[in-house]
């Protein structure tokens, strides 16, 4: 049984959520029901998202609809209830493609397990009329097809809105010319492909694919739930112009709304930082004659104003109806709000604001359409439209980039001043620490993921109701599991509960809490927002300028450098904290979009920190990292994350398109598909966690050959991980044993490959030799160079950040009980006497606290840590996780 609460705020209006299962407890095609903390069964739908290797469940997500939400909930295997959704044998639910081609016959739509049950409550249908795909909430029907995203929204039997699409404006020239003009392309997108990835009965997902005009590839994806009124929309847009000529000025979401009442019962609504910018199309507030009380609180409330004085009634003519109104959120500290009453005259400004909440509706009485898009003023240039209110249709847009904004200029940001040599590069790579590489600073092929509100509603909400709505967009609710639960299964290797039982363990919690903190306080007082940026922190802090080194090389964004993705996500995991989970959430969304290469030659890959984040030429798995999307998906089955797990189904491919060691290699080598060069710590540690969670969310079999397979060729080369580097054959998927070397790089074990050892290791996948080879490098790696002498014939050079590799000691200690290991991997995660090796600059001082810089050097009062980098931090927090779990028992003791 698993007991479930929310996370920060409720949902009402549907959730989907993860629960992980210990191995060999849950068998496939096993039922679940949910109930409330009072006992009421509650419907719900399941399907497994992931396997332990005995085939056991190890991973299931869970949707309920609309309702009014519990404190708590349980979930137990058991017989469902009707309405409530088996889980799909084979994992997740397989989709069916419907292709609005003219002329063609849609495809059959799949059905899922129960669909046929008795139902008691309302349920999702999806069904295919003519060219066309209907799918019904119960409250709201929407029908897709014709290309666009929807032909129709109607609620009841009432349209309410019709033709919602995508549009796109794109420019060739970044800036206007001397004349002050620029021309603009405009196009909507075209849905060329629309597939059903669920089909209900508590949850529908349809997934359409397409393009604007010539570029611009997206992916949207509507989620519907029984009895829902609102839809979620997921949009993802991949970046494939030239950075030289194309310049994108607008990209938004449309939608037409019927507009039935007259204009004094129109409604628009706009979000501010706190409540809502609420007028009517024709006001009846403030005029010289008075309506009365009644009808101003009526329109004022979104009422109907009803029958009005006649002083009045007759001069509704003379009163300016207001046609258009725009909130432009420009920065992540300005909104500007306008109005107009008809094209050809001049803007209003009405009073402008700081942070809007990015919702919006536009009606009347007789209903409208909510709309909104989630994180609405950290993902600036923003914008909310609604055009012609004053007529038979209205047009609400909520602009991704908004077009009042400069136009998006993805140039990269220098000339590359003369690097065009390895040996130029390198030299600059020593001065800024940028990996630059003439064509390899390209944007084609990054992408961004947006969420997006559509509600359609039979009446004007009020402004309690808004302001809900717009919450409930900008932290959609999500159930969670205790720590103590998710631990109990065993998932994610090594981690544990928080402990302040010594002053020893309270010391390293309260440090861990302090940089969380920090990067909260960083981003907020960094400004770390916009489209490309939100999610992301800066890498290195220049303490002379007292800003973070936006500007120089590869010490500007961080990329995912030493992965903070994976110390937010365990310290969500242990400690259940929502702001946790949300500034880990909003990393993964950027890191996994951005920082990646989704099309082209370097699909696949990722990019290292960069002024751009796209501008390093170092591309490489290791940010594209599988290791560091994987809990996000299993918390909360997000489809568009599996996607980007997707696109690593064949990640060894990927170094036939570069040699990440091409600058430095001595050897002569060419990428080949019998031998390709792969590094056995960073490259492999993102293979192998591609590979597993191929094999555990699909049943991959290939995935799981390549991933045993080279694990025991790593076991069987002469000097196993200090080997450094292996010669793989894309076609048997295995390592060279041969090789006899030895290199030791302090990169290695930084991205993620002491989590994918742990957490393979307790898979217990009989792999021979992998274990060993794994605790030889732990042991060593920090080891007295006599005794790395003593063991391997050399000492290892290439030794450095101690106190991150101190985690690796302490696995070693735990594995074998060696109680002398443990306190030596304590003294090197305290950095004792003697250890000055590359010391992390966040033992430079005893006591940990901000420092208040204020003066004519800095703009504005800023808060400095006692720390030069976020990786740094990251790196602490990981070691800090990982020491207190594995030699906890031996800290106790101190």
């Amino acid at each position: 049984m698993t007991e479930l609460r929310w996370l920060d705020r409720p949902g009402e209006q549907g959730v989907t959520w993860g629960v992980p299962w210990p191995r060999g407890t849950v068998g496939r095609g096993t039922p679940f029901v949910l109930a409330d903390g009072d006992g009421r069964r509650v419907p719900v739908q399941s399907w497994v998202t992931a396997t332990w290797p005995d085939g056991s469940v190890k991973w299931t997500a869970h949707a309920i609809g609309a309702r009014p939400a519990a404190k708590t909930y349980r979930l137990e295997p058991g017989a469902p209830a009707a309405h409530e959704h088996r889980p799909e044998p084979g994992g997740t639910p397989a989709a069916h493609e419907h292709r609005p081609e003219p002329g063609g016959e849609p495809a059959a739509p799949g059905a899922q397990a129960a669909a046929k049950e008795e139902r008691l409550e309302p349920a999702v249908t999806v069904a295919h009329e003519g060219r066309d795909l209907v799918v019904d909430t119960g409250v709201v029907t929407w029908r897709i097809g014709g290309g666009s995203v929807a032909r129709s929204i109607s609620r009841g039997s009432r349209e309410i809105a019709r033709d919602v699409r995508l549009i796109s404006l794109r420019q060739a020239e970044p800036t206007p010319d001397e004349g002050g003009h620029v021309a603009r392309e405009q196009a909507e997108g075209v849905v060329e492909s629309v597939t059903v990835e669920q089909d209900g009965p508590v949850r529908a997902v349809v997934r359409l694919e397409g393009r604007h005009g010539d570029w611009l590839p997206f992916t949207v994806r509507l989620y519907f739930y029984a009895g829902a009124e609102q839809v979620r929309v997921l949009h993802t847009f991949i970046w494939d112009g030239d950075p030289g000529r194309d310049f994108l000025a607008g990209l938004g979401l449309r939608a037409d709304v019927i507009m039935r009442d007259e204009p004094h019962d129109r409604h628009v609504r706009l979000a501010g930082g706190d409540g809502f910018l609420t007028e009517a199309v024709r006001g009846l507030t403030g005029l010289r004659i008075d309506p009365g009380e009644a009808a101003r609180r009526a329109q004022v409330e979104g009422r109907p104003a009803g029958e009005l004085d006649r002083e009045v009634a007759s001069r509704l003519h003379l009163i300016p109806a207001w046609n258009d109104y725009t909130l432009d959120q420009t920065s992540a500290d300005g909104y500007t709000l306008r109005k107009r009453t008809k094209e050809g005259h001049s803007w209003v400004t009405i009073p402008a604001g700081a942070r809007s909440n990015g919702y919006g509706y536009v009606g009347g009485v007789s209903g409208g359409l909510g709309f909104g898009l989630r994180d609405f003023w950290r993902l600036h240039p923003s914008r909310l439209d609604v055009r012609n209110a004053a007529g038979d249709v209205a047009t609400a847009t909520v602009w991704l980039w908004s077009p009042s904004a400069p136009a998006m200029d993805l140039r990269f940001y220098h000339d590359g001043m003369g690097q065009d040599t390895f040996e130029e590069q390198l030299e600059g790579l020593e001065i800024t620490y940028e990996d630059y590489e003439p064509g390899f600073g390209d944007p084609r092929g990054i992408a961004r993921t947006h969420e997006l509100s559509l509600r359609v509603h039979d009446a004007t909400p009020s402004a309690r109701d808004l302001a809900a709505h717009a919450a409930a967009m900008n932290e959609p609710g999500l159930l969670v599991a205790s720590p103590e639960r998710v631990r109990e299964a065993g998932v994610f290797g090594v981690w544990g509960l928080p402990d302040r039982s010594t002053p020893a363990h309270a010391e390293i919690e309260d440090r861990l809490d302090f940089l969380f903190d920090l990067y909260v306080r960083e981003r907020e007082q960094r400004r770390w927002y916009g489209f490309w940026d939100y999610g992301d922190v800066m890498h290195t802090y220049d303490g002379d300028r007292h800003t973070w080194r936006y500007d120089v090389g590869g010490y500007a964004w961080d990329n995912s450098e030493l992965s903070p993705d994976l110390w937010l996500w365990l310290q969500f995991l242990r400690t259940g904290r929502a702001d946790v989970f949300r500034f880990a959430e909003a990393m993964t969304r950027h890191t996994g979009e951005v920082d990646v290469y989704h099309l082209g030659r370097w699909k696949g890959l990722g990019s290292r920190h960069n002024v751009q984040h796209w501008g390093c030429s170092c591309k490489q798995l290791r940010i594209s990292n599988a290791a560091y999307r994987r809990f996000y998906y299993y918390l909360t089955a997000d489809e568009r994350t599996g996607d980007l797990m997707d696109e690593l189904s064949v990640p060894e491919e990927t170094f036939l398109a570069i040699d990440p060691l091409r600058k430095v290699r001595e050897d002569v080598y060419t990428p080949d598909r019998s031998a390709l060069s792969v590094g056995l710590g960073t490259d492999w540690g993102s293979l192998a966690a591609a590979w597993l969670t191929r094999w555990e969310r699909h049943g991959d079999e290939r995935a799981r050959d390549r991933l045993l397979g080279t694990m025991a060729d790593i076991g069987a080369m002469p000097r196993r991980f200090l080997t450094g580097e292996g010669r793989l054959d894309l076609d048997s998927g295995r390592f060279d044993t041969a090789r006899d070397q030895i290199s030791v790089s302090h990169l290695s074990s930084l991205f993620g490959l002491p989590e994918m050892c742990a957490e393979l290791i307790a898979l217990d996948l009989d792999v021979p030799g992998f274990e060993q080879a794994w605790l030889e490098y732990c042991r060593l790696y920090l080891a007295p160079p006599e005794q790395q002498e003593a063991e391997v014939g050399q000492r290892l050079s290439g030794i450095s950040l101690i106190q991150a590799h101190s985690r690796l000691t302490a696995y070693a200690a735990a594995r074998t009980g060696d109680a002398e290991l443990a306190a030596w991997a304590w003294r090197k995660f305290r950095l004792g006497e003697g250890d000055q090796l590359n010391r992390n600059p966040l033992q430079q001082q005893e006591n940990w606290e901000l420092t208040l810089v204020d003066g004519p050097e800095v703009p504005h009062p800023v808060h400095e840590a006692p720390f030069v980098s976020t990786n740094s931090a990251a790196q602490y927090g990981l070691a800090a996780i990982h020491n207190l779990v594995l030699i906890g028992e031996h800290l106790l003791k101190r």
